[in-house]
């Protein structure tokens, strides 16, 4: 029986050295890279929770098996998900809600509310959330534009979010 430390090794370096040719392997089952490296990664863990008492004689053909039944585990899903569900082209003949008149109606109304909150809020808070979501500035960019720390953009962005969330939320609910 093998130790458990030098299993994970061993494990550690084959994975590592051949992690180009198992990537190769579940990409000629799946035909996508990145889901071909989402099955390695699960391989790989599939792989390092078993226990080094497991006799395995030959454990990089093992690893390309685990890669293989993997990924034709997944394919075989995404046929039946197809199947099941139709490709996403058939979804773009359905009539989109944003066009309908009480959508731009419940639009304008959201928007309205969310001026309202703004406008009860802090300058500085204010400035950070509109940096944040319409000029696209990252919590780095708001700390160093208003010479404030990251932590703080977060907090008031977060805080922010909520009060606009909240207000929201009372406007859609349904009195009972």
């Amino acid at each position: 029986m093998i130790p458990v430390e030098k299993w994970t090794q061993e494990i550690n370096t084959l994975f590592i050295s051949n992690r180009v040719q198992l990537r190769r392997a579940a990409y000629k089952i799946l035909g996508d890279w990145e889901r071909s490296d989402d099955i390695v990664q699960d391989a790989y863990i599939k792989i390092i929770e078993m226990t080094a008492a497991q006799d395995i004689r030959q454990p990089l053909a093992y690893m390309f098996q685990i890669v293989r039944n993997l990924a034709i585990d997944h394919y075989r899903r995404m046929v039946f998900e197809t199947e099941l569900f139709g490709i996403d082209e058939e979804g773009l003949h359905v009539p989109a809600q944003a066009d309908l008149p009480e959508t731009h109606a419940i639009n304008r109304q959201h928007i309205a509310l969310v001026i309202q909150v703004l406008a009860k809020l802090p300058e500085r808070t204010k400035r950070v959330f509109e940096l944040y979501r319409i000029d696209g500035y990252t919590h780095r960019m708001i700390a160093d534009e208003l010479n404030i720390s990251t932590s703080l953009a977060n907090i008031l962005i977060r805080e922010t979010t909520n009060h606009c969330r909240n207000a929201l939320q009372s406007c859609s609910a349904v009195p009972q």
